[in-house]
């Protein structure tokens, strides 16, 4: 998408600075680290400042049941453990100034986090982020078959009052069983080996799903929802 002075999200237009426009405190925290998610501020024209602190998620929630509780779950921690450190009196961490001119600093700052996790009929619980390659080669093979779902949630907290506002969205993406088992024939690199010759960060993805790169685009049928939910934040929760 073009980052123009404004651009679309689910058929709304978003002003060149979103937050100015409402008021809010700029520049947005962004309290998780995951590459698609600057992608995604970036195309809504948010500004936004980096600020992770790292949790144990394999310790937080339950895989086996019911996946958007644990990914609501996982971002609220993710927020929590950010305003506790940012609490502390010997914090390491520095917040941004505001540049929202109706605003003051003193008035805070908003938060957001977010977490996904993919969930296929195969598979009891959720696929998170490979933790192999050949197990990113399993996950894309079993995609043949039946469609994955994604499911993503996004937290927003206001930094010192604690209000909080969440959501959960997902969709399914739509494989095409051709297009992928083309990859599969004698001498030629299968899909994970071609996106790993070209970079893509394949272990950093759940699910091990790069929706937006060239490579996948060629093997999708359709999508059932929108392509930012996929890539794990979706533009009408954080709208």
């Amino acid at each position: 998408m073009s980052l123009s002075s404004t651009s679309s999200s689910g058929g709304t237009v978003i002003p060149s600075n979103p937050l100015e426009t409402l008021g809010l405190p700029s520049p947005l925290i962004l309290g998780s680290g995951s590459f698609t998610q600057k992608l995604i501020l970036g195309e809504m024209n948010i500004p936004f400042h980096l600020l992770v602190k790292s949790i144990d998620e394999k310790s937080i929630g339950d895989r086996m049941t019911d996946p958007r509780n644990l990914v609501l779950t996982l971002a609220k921690a993710k927020a929590d453990h950010l305003v506790s450190e940012l609490s502390k009196s010997n914090s390491d961490l520095t917040l941004p100034p505001t540049t929202t001119t109706t605003i003051s600093s003193e008035e805070g700052w908003i938060i957001l986090t977010a977490d996904q996790v993919v969930i296929h009929a195969d598979y009891e619980g959720v696929l998170e982020k490979p933790e192999s390659i050949e197990e990113a080669r399993t996950f894309v093979k079993s995609y043949e078959l039946s469609p994955p779902s994604t499911v993503g949630a996004c937290v927003l907290t206001h930094y010192p009052s604690n209000l909080q506002v969440s959501g959960v969205d997902s969709a399914t993406i739509h494989f095409s069983a051709s297009q992928l088992n083309k990859y599969n024939n004698a001498g030629q690199e299968d899909l994970i080996d071609q996106l790993l010759s070209d970079g893509a960060p394949v272990l950093d993805c759940a699910g091990g799903l790069m929706v937006e790169h060239p490579l996948v685009q060629d093997c999708l049928d359709h999508l059932e929802g929108t392509q930012d939910s996929v890539m794990g934040l979706s533009k009408d929760l954080v709208w």
